[in-house]
């Protein structure tokens, strides 16, 4: 077993999930190249492509898990789009509308003011902010 494999399958259990085998394929390729946001889609052909035979509903529930488990973070930029992050860290997000694609943003760099009262008996997990940019038409 590869070094590399044993860290993900470590880390897969300290998440409280069971270190399946498409679980640790998975698991390298989201974590093996630095932080990215990746769409379910985009992950299940890239799995395809190395040779990882896994459907789509598979990359959909192991990705909810892992996001459950604290390894990942969900973006939802529409009602029918989701990237998932490997940073799960405290930031924000540019979203490139015409390409589809996501840019973090360092927490420090949103100021968020005057944030009205907060519903009695609730606290705030936290706060997600993500800005729409498109490229000018000239």
């Amino acid at each position: 077993m590869t070094a590399i494999k044993c860290d993900l399958e470590t880390k897969i259990r300290k998440a409280n999930l069971r270190p399946t085998r498409q679980r640790i394929a998975l698991a390298n390729l989201l974590f093996s190249g630095g932080n990215r946001h990746i769409t379910a889609e985009t992950l299940h052909s890239e799995a395809l492509e190395k040779g990882v035979k896994v459907s789509l509903a598979t990359i959909y529930n192991n990705l909810h898990h892992f996001t459950e488990a604290g390894l990942l973070r969900e973006v939802v930029v529409d009602a029918s789009k989701s990237y998932f992050d490997t940073n799960t860290s405290d930031h924000h997000h540019f979203f490139f509308e015409e390409d589809g694609y996501l840019e973090d943003i360092s927490a420090g760099h949103i100021n968020v003011k005057d944030i009205p009262d907060i519903p009695v008996g609730t606290t705030i997990s936290s706060v997600d902010v993500i800005i729409r940019v498109r490229k000018n038409t000239e």
